[in-house]
């Protein structure tokens, strides 16, 4: 697959990744419905199709908008928020997050594949952390979406079968790509980091600490989403909770404990530790 297709097909990913998360409520509660409301209105990555009141409405409401995501009530009369769940079509099934004044329902929430699970009152922060786990998850099927229709393009112009297109875009993404740029929310604006210029990366709680030329970027992900995006051939994890650029090192000792620390060249000392200590060949 020539080098334009690639390049078009990854600028079409970015702008499906950039479509707002269209979503449902569904609530008995007019007071939550609307409470609700007010807080995705305030987030600029959600578009508020409709709220329901109940099942069936939003069973109808489903079938008619095709949303992303359904912000989805567990106790209402007639139908619950796991009965629509069981009603809806493969086809056609949104990401659901479960809402909830009790916590007794987690475990069934999740058997049903729920991307979360809020208790109300839904706190602000928690809403946030759920459209997070929405957001990356939206991705990731809106991509599968697209290798599937890039596919079904390349059968229909070249005649092959789709085993042999499938084979040739596994060989195509083989070479995987990382962003050169780490882009840390900070409220209402977005700072775009040189991932280059990172010296290291720790966690601190639910946050990452993005150390950069003296300074320190907050963002909150997971230290294994982070490790994910970027190039292990630059950055190496060498703790439960630190992931260090490789250029940066300028020093390796060894401890009688087994555990190595690491000088990097802005003076900072690492420790690496026991487990990780595999790690120490890309030192060299």
């Amino acid at each position: 697959m020539n080098k334009v297709s690639t390049e078009n097909r990854a600028e079409h990913i970015i702008n499906q990744e950039e479509q707002p998360i269209r979503a449902l409520i569904v609530d008995d509660e007019a007071l939550a419905r609307q409470g609700l409301a007010v807080r995705l209105e305030q987030d600029s990555r959600v578009e508020l199709l409709r709220s329901c009141k109940n099942g069936r409405e939003a069973l109808e409401a489903i079938a008619e908008l095709e949303p992303d995501l359904i912000f989805l009530d567990i106790q209402m009369p007639g139908m619950s928020g796991f009965d629509v769940v069981e009603r809806l079509q493969q086809d056609n099934m949104p990401l659901v997050v479960f809402v909830t004044a009790y916590d007794e329902y987690a475990i069934k929430a999740f058997e049903v594949h729920a991307v979360d699970y809020l208790l109300k009152p839904i706190e602000q922060e928690r809403l946030q952390q759920a459209l997070d786990h929405v957001s990356v998850r939206l991705a990731g099927k809106r991509d599968q979406l697209e290798k599937q229709r890039l596919m079904d393009v390349v059968i229909r112009l070249t005649g092959r079968s789709e085993d042999a297109v499938a084979e040739l875009m596994v060989n195509e993404e083989s070479v995987v790509r990382y962003s050169e740029k780490l882009a840390i929310k900070d409220g209402s604006s977005t700072t775009f980091v040189p991932v280059r210029d990172i010296d290291w990366i720790d966690a601190a709680g639910d946050y990452m600490c993005v150390h950069v030329k003296g300074e320190t970027h907050i963002m909150r992900t997971t230290m294994k989403e982070l490790e994910s995006s970027l190039d292990p051939n630059l950055f190496q994890r060498v703790h439960r909770s630190t992931i260090v650029n490789l250029d940066r090192v300028e020093r390796v000792s060894s401890h009688i404990n087994g555990e190595f620390h690491l000088t990097l060249s802005c003076g900072t000392s690492l420790k690496m530790s026991r487990s990780y200590k595999d790690k120490v060949r890309h030192f060299f």
